[in-house]
Protein backbone atom coordinates (compact mmCIF):
# COMPACT_ATOMS: atom_id res chain seq x y z
CA UNK A 1 0.00 0.00 0.00
CA UNK A 2 2.99 2.51 0.75
CA UNK A 3 4.67 1.82 -2.52
CA UNK A 4 1.25 2.07 -4.56
CA UNK A 5 0.61 5.40 -2.58
CA UNK A 6 4.11 6.85 -3.35
CA UNK A 7 3.84 6.10 -7.21
CA UNK A 8 0.88 7.62 -7.22
CA UNK A 9 2.63 10.90 -5.46
CA UNK A 10 5.22 10.92 -7.46
CA UNK A 11 3.68 10.61 -10.62
CA UNK A 12 1.06 13.45 -9.68
CA UNK A 13 3.68 16.10 -9.34
CA UNK A 14 6.64 14.48 -11.57
CA UNK A 15 4.50 14.70 -14.93
CA UNK A 16 2.89 18.61 -13.55
CA UNK A 17 6.50 19.90 -12.77
CA UNK A 18 8.10 18.06 -16.08
CA UNK A 19 5.30 19.74 -18.19
CA UNK A 20 5.26 22.59 -17.03
CA UNK A 21 8.85 23.29 -17.25
CA UNK A 22 8.74 22.22 -20.64
CA UNK A 23 5.89 25.36 -21.06
CA UNK A 24 7.72 27.69 -19.71
CA UNK A 25 11.28 27.18 -19.70
CA UNK A 26 12.05 30.56 -17.84
CA UNK A 27 12.56 30.79 -13.89
CA UNK A 28 9.46 32.99 -12.61
CA UNK A 29 9.98 35.11 -9.55
CA UNK A 30 8.18 33.69 -6.50
CA UNK A 31 6.38 35.88 -3.12
CA UNK A 32 6.88 33.87 -0.66
CA UNK A 33 4.10 32.89 1.57
CA UNK A 34 3.39 35.35 4.92
CA UNK A 35 0.92 33.25 6.40
CA UNK A 36 2.35 31.35 9.18
CA UNK A 37 2.46 27.71 8.99
CA UNK A 38 2.46 24.78 11.36
CA UNK A 39 4.94 22.11 11.71
CA UNK A 40 3.11 19.83 10.12
CA UNK A 41 2.74 22.23 7.40
CA UNK A 42 6.85 23.32 7.27
CA UNK A 43 7.32 19.31 6.96
CA UNK A 44 4.73 18.77 4.56
CA UNK A 45 6.80 20.96 2.55
CA UNK A 46 9.99 20.56 2.81
CA UNK A 47 9.19 16.74 2.40
CA UNK A 48 7.72 17.65 -1.45
CA UNK A 49 10.40 20.02 -1.98
CA UNK A 50 13.34 17.55 -1.54
CA UNK A 51 12.14 14.42 -2.95
CA UNK A 52 10.70 16.16 -5.93
CA UNK A 53 13.59 18.99 -6.33
CA UNK A 54 11.92 21.83 -6.58
CA UNK A 55 13.97 24.74 -5.83
CA UNK A 56 12.96 28.35 -5.49
CA UNK A 57 11.39 29.05 -8.50
CA UNK A 58 8.39 26.52 -7.58
CA UNK A 59 5.78 28.17 -5.41
CA UNK A 60 4.64 25.26 -3.53
CA UNK A 61 1.77 26.15 -0.64
CA UNK A 62 0.81 23.86 2.12
CA UNK A 63 -3.20 24.68 3.07
CA UNK A 64 -3.79 24.53 6.84
CA UNK A 65 -4.23 20.76 7.71
CA UNK A 66 -8.67 20.32 8.74
CA UNK A 67 -10.18 17.61 10.67
CA UNK A 68 -11.72 14.68 8.74
CA UNK A 69 -15.19 12.58 9.54
CA UNK A 70 -12.22 9.75 9.84
CA UNK A 71 -10.38 9.81 13.23
CA UNK A 72 -6.65 10.42 13.60
CA UNK A 73 -6.96 11.44 9.94
CA UNK A 74 -6.81 15.13 8.22
CA UNK A 75 -7.17 16.98 4.64
CA UNK A 76 -5.12 19.57 3.07
CA UNK A 77 -4.52 21.07 -0.31
CA UNK A 78 -0.95 21.69 -2.11
CA UNK A 79 -1.12 24.45 -4.37
CA UNK A 80 1.79 23.95 -7.01
CA UNK A 81 2.88 26.92 -9.42
CA UNK A 82 5.76 26.43 -11.73
CA UNK A 83 5.65 29.54 -14.17
CA UNK A 84 2.28 30.50 -15.67
CA UNK A 85 1.14 26.88 -14.53
CA UNK A 86 -1.07 25.87 -11.35
CA UNK A 87 -2.20 23.05 -9.83
CA UNK A 88 -4.00 22.08 -6.77
CA UNK A 89 -4.40 18.38 -5.10
CA UNK A 90 -6.51 17.41 -2.19
CA UNK A 91 -4.01 14.94 0.01
CA UNK A 92 -4.43 13.59 3.22
CA UNK A 93 -1.91 13.25 6.26
CA UNK A 94 -2.26 11.84 9.82
CA UNK A 95 -2.67 13.37 12.33
CA UNK A 96 0.97 12.80 13.74
CA UNK A 97 2.25 14.56 10.69
CA UNK A 98 4.05 10.70 9.77
CA UNK A 99 2.07 9.91 6.72
CA UNK A 100 1.30 11.62 3.64
CA UNK A 101 -1.26 10.34 0.51
CA UNK A 102 -2.94 11.38 -2.28
CA UNK A 103 -7.19 9.73 -2.62
CA UNK A 104 -10.44 9.85 -2.83
CA UNK A 105 -12.37 9.07 0.70
CA UNK A 106 -15.98 7.87 0.44
CA UNK A 107 -18.32 7.85 3.00
CA UNK A 108 -20.09 4.61 2.40
CA UNK A 109 -23.31 5.05 4.39
CA UNK A 110 -24.09 7.59 1.77
CA UNK A 111 -25.28 7.46 -1.94
CA UNK A 112 -21.51 8.29 -3.88
CA UNK A 113 -23.88 10.05 -6.50
CA UNK A 114 -25.88 12.15 -4.48
CA UNK A 115 -23.95 15.01 -4.00
CA UNK A 116 -22.82 15.55 -7.87
CA UNK A 117 -26.51 14.92 -8.88
CA UNK A 118 -27.46 17.82 -6.53
CA UNK A 119 -24.75 19.93 -7.77
CA UNK A 120 -25.95 20.46 -11.82
CA UNK A 121 -28.17 23.09 -12.59
CA UNK A 122 -30.14 21.83 -14.91
CA UNK A 123 -33.05 25.22 -14.95
CA UNK A 124 -33.09 26.92 -18.19
CA UNK A 125 -30.63 24.06 -19.77
CA UNK A 126 -31.66 23.14 -23.17
CA UNK A 127 -32.93 19.64 -22.80
CA UNK A 128 -34.92 16.73 -24.95
CA UNK A 129 -36.84 13.68 -24.26
CA UNK A 130 -39.20 12.27 -21.55
CA UNK A 131 -38.31 14.46 -18.62
CA UNK A 132 -39.60 11.45 -16.62
CA UNK A 133 -37.53 9.49 -18.05
CA UNK A 134 -35.29 7.00 -16.35
CA UNK A 135 -32.27 8.07 -17.57
CA UNK A 136 -31.18 11.93 -17.20
CA UNK A 137 -27.66 12.29 -19.23
CA UNK A 138 -25.96 15.71 -18.54
CA UNK A 139 -23.05 16.80 -20.95
CA UNK A 140 -20.79 19.27 -20.11
CA UNK A 141 -19.64 20.41 -23.62
CA UNK A 142 -17.69 22.54 -26.08
CA UNK A 143 -18.85 23.15 -29.74
CA UNK A 144 -15.14 23.21 -30.84
CA UNK A 145 -14.19 20.06 -29.42
CA UNK A 146 -13.42 16.98 -31.40
CA UNK A 147 -14.51 14.60 -28.95
CA UNK A 148 -17.68 16.53 -28.27
CA UNK A 149 -18.45 16.02 -32.30
CA UNK A 150 -17.86 12.32 -31.64
CA UNK A 151 -20.22 12.48 -28.34
CA UNK A 152 -22.96 14.10 -30.58
CA UNK A 153 -22.22 11.46 -33.21
CA UNK A 154 -22.40 8.42 -30.72
CA UNK A 155 -25.69 10.21 -28.98
CA UNK A 156 -27.74 10.68 -32.42
CA UNK A 157 -26.74 7.67 -34.21
CA UNK A 158 -25.96 5.50 -31.77
CA UNK A 159 -27.64 5.73 -28.27
CA UNK A 160 -30.93 7.63 -27.87
CA UNK A 161 -32.02 5.14 -30.93
CA UNK A 162 -31.09 2.31 -29.38
CA UNK A 163 -33.38 3.43 -26.00
CA UNK A 164 -36.02 5.30 -27.33
CA UNK A 165 -38.38 7.25 -24.33
CA UNK A 166 -35.48 5.97 -21.63
CA UNK A 167 -33.22 8.73 -21.67
CA UNK A 168 -33.75 12.40 -21.66
CA UNK A 169 -30.38 14.44 -22.75
CA UNK A 170 -29.65 17.97 -21.38
CA UNK A 171 -26.81 20.45 -22.62
CA UNK A 172 -24.79 22.90 -20.56
CA UNK A 173 -22.03 25.19 -22.04
CA UNK A 174 -18.01 24.39 -21.15
CA UNK A 175 -16.37 26.42 -23.83
CA UNK A 176 -13.04 26.24 -23.44
CA UNK A 177 -11.89 29.38 -24.66
CA UNK A 178 -7.79 28.51 -23.62
CA UNK A 179 -8.23 25.92 -26.99
CA UNK A 180 -11.01 27.08 -29.09
CA UNK A 181 -11.36 30.52 -30.34
CA UNK A 182 -14.73 29.84 -31.67
CA UNK A 183 -16.23 28.04 -29.12
CA UNK A 184 -17.90 30.74 -26.83
CA UNK A 185 -19.47 32.32 -29.75
CA UNK A 186 -20.88 29.06 -30.91
CA UNK A 187 -21.84 28.73 -26.85
CA UNK A 188 -23.69 31.74 -27.26
CA UNK A 189 -25.58 30.93 -30.69
CA UNK A 190 -26.91 27.87 -28.90
CA UNK A 191 -28.05 30.08 -25.79
CA UNK A 192 -29.91 32.36 -27.93
CA UNK A 193 -31.33 29.81 -30.09
CA UNK A 194 -32.78 28.36 -27.05
CA UNK A 195 -34.31 31.99 -25.98
CA UNK A 196 -35.67 32.41 -29.09
CA UNK A 197 -37.40 28.47 -29.50
CA UNK A 198 -35.83 25.73 -27.20
CA UNK A 199 -36.67 23.24 -29.82
CA UNK A 200 -34.31 25.25 -32.25
CA UNK A 201 -31.43 24.91 -30.08
CA UNK A 202 -31.09 21.03 -31.27
CA UNK A 203 -31.11 22.03 -34.32
CA UNK A 204 -27.91 24.18 -34.04
CA UNK A 205 -26.41 21.88 -32.07
CA UNK A 206 -26.52 19.44 -34.76
CA UNK A 207 -25.67 21.83 -37.47
CA UNK A 208 -22.64 23.18 -35.53
CA UNK A 209 -21.31 19.94 -34.70
CA UNK A 210 -22.38 18.90 -38.54
CA UNK A 211 -20.32 21.38 -39.75
CA UNK A 212 -17.47 21.38 -37.04
CA UNK A 213 -14.54 21.52 -39.71
CA UNK A 214 -15.37 23.99 -41.81
CA UNK A 215 -16.06 27.02 -39.03
CA UNK A 216 -12.69 29.09 -37.79
CA UNK A 217 -12.64 31.83 -35.51
CA UNK A 218 -13.17 34.33 -38.27
CA UNK A 219 -16.82 33.04 -39.98
CA UNK A 220 -17.98 32.15 -36.54
CA UNK A 221 -20.32 34.74 -36.33
CA UNK A 222 -21.32 34.74 -39.91
CA UNK A 223 -21.99 30.97 -39.43
CA UNK A 224 -23.67 30.93 -36.71
CA UNK A 225 -26.28 33.66 -38.88
CA UNK A 226 -26.40 31.35 -41.57
CA UNK A 227 -27.52 28.02 -39.06
CA UNK A 228 -29.87 30.16 -37.24
CA UNK A 229 -31.79 31.23 -40.33
CA UNK A 230 -32.00 27.53 -41.21
CA UNK A 231 -33.15 27.15 -38.17
CA UNK A 232 -35.87 29.00 -39.04
CA UNK A 233 -35.35 31.58 -35.60
CA UNK A 234 -35.95 35.15 -36.60
CA UNK A 235 -32.39 36.96 -37.67
CA UNK A 236 -32.70 40.58 -35.77
CA UNK A 237 -33.50 38.99 -32.79
CA UNK A 238 -30.56 36.60 -33.11
CA UNK A 239 -28.57 39.03 -33.72
CA UNK A 240 -29.76 41.43 -31.12
CA UNK A 241 -29.16 38.35 -28.54
CA UNK A 242 -25.18 37.50 -29.70
CA UNK A 243 -24.50 41.08 -28.92
CA UNK A 244 -25.88 41.34 -26.23
CA UNK A 245 -24.64 40.55 -22.53
CA UNK A 246 -27.34 38.50 -21.24
CA UNK A 247 -26.48 34.76 -23.24
CA UNK A 248 -22.93 35.24 -22.24
CA UNK A 249 -23.55 35.33 -19.00
CA UNK A 250 -25.78 32.61 -19.20
CA UNK A 251 -22.65 30.53 -20.60
CA UNK A 252 -20.23 31.79 -17.65
CA UNK A 253 -22.69 30.65 -15.47
CA UNK A 254 -22.97 27.14 -17.22
CA UNK A 255 -19.05 26.65 -16.76
CA UNK A 256 -19.32 28.08 -13.47
CA UNK A 257 -21.71 25.43 -12.91
CA UNK A 258 -19.07 22.54 -14.69
CA UNK A 259 -15.64 23.52 -12.51
CA UNK A 260 -18.09 23.26 -9.41
CA UNK A 261 -18.26 19.56 -10.54
CA UNK A 262 -14.58 19.56 -11.43
CA UNK A 263 -15.05 19.51 -14.93
CA UNK A 264 -11.76 20.31 -16.19
CA UNK A 265 -12.35 18.52 -20.12
CA UNK A 266 -14.80 18.20 -22.41
CA UNK A 267 -16.61 16.32 -23.20
CA UNK A 268 -18.06 15.46 -19.09
CA UNK A 269 -20.75 13.73 -19.07
CA UNK A 270 -23.25 12.57 -16.13
CA UNK A 271 -25.16 9.81 -16.47
CA UNK A 272 -27.75 10.10 -13.07
CA UNK A 273 -24.71 11.26 -11.72
CA UNK A 274 -22.28 8.99 -12.75
CA UNK A 275 -19.23 10.96 -14.42
CA UNK A 276 -17.82 10.03 -17.93
CA UNK A 277 -14.96 12.00 -19.50
CA UNK A 278 -15.26 11.69 -22.97
CA UNK A 279 -17.26 9.49 -25.28
CA UNK A 280 -17.14 5.91 -25.01
CA UNK A 281 -20.13 4.60 -26.51
CA UNK A 282 -19.85 1.08 -24.20
CA UNK A 283 -19.78 3.03 -20.92
CA UNK A 284 -22.37 4.85 -22.20
CA UNK A 285 -24.36 1.81 -23.00
CA UNK A 286 -23.30 0.21 -19.42
CA UNK A 287 -24.06 2.65 -17.16
CA UNK A 288 -27.63 3.49 -19.13
CA UNK A 289 -28.54 0.17 -18.96
CA UNK A 290 -27.11 -0.45 -15.26
CA UNK A 291 -30.17 2.51 -14.37
CA UNK A 292 -32.21 1.05 -16.11
CA UNK A 293 -32.41 -2.28 -14.59
CA UNK A 294 -32.60 -0.32 -11.27
CA UNK A 295 -35.51 1.24 -12.56
CA UNK A 296 -37.05 -2.00 -13.57
CA UNK A 297 -36.21 -3.76 -10.17
CA UNK A 298 -37.81 -0.60 -8.37
CA UNK A 299 -41.70 -1.16 -10.38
Amino acid sequence: MKKALSVSLIFLFHAFAQGARAQQPQSATVTPVSAAQTPTQKNIEAYLRHFYAFGPDVLLVVGAPKETAVDGLLETTINLTIGENKETVKFYVSKDGKFLFRGEMSDMTKDPLAESRSQIQMKDAPSFGDPNAAVTLVEYSDFECPVCRNLHDVLRDSILPKYPGKVRVVFKDFPIEQLHPWARTAAIAGRCAYQQNPTAFWKMYDFIYDNQEIISAANAWTKMLDYAAKSELEAEAFKACMASPDAGETVNASRTNGQQLDVNSTPTVFVNGRRIVGADAHLLEQYINYELGKSADKK
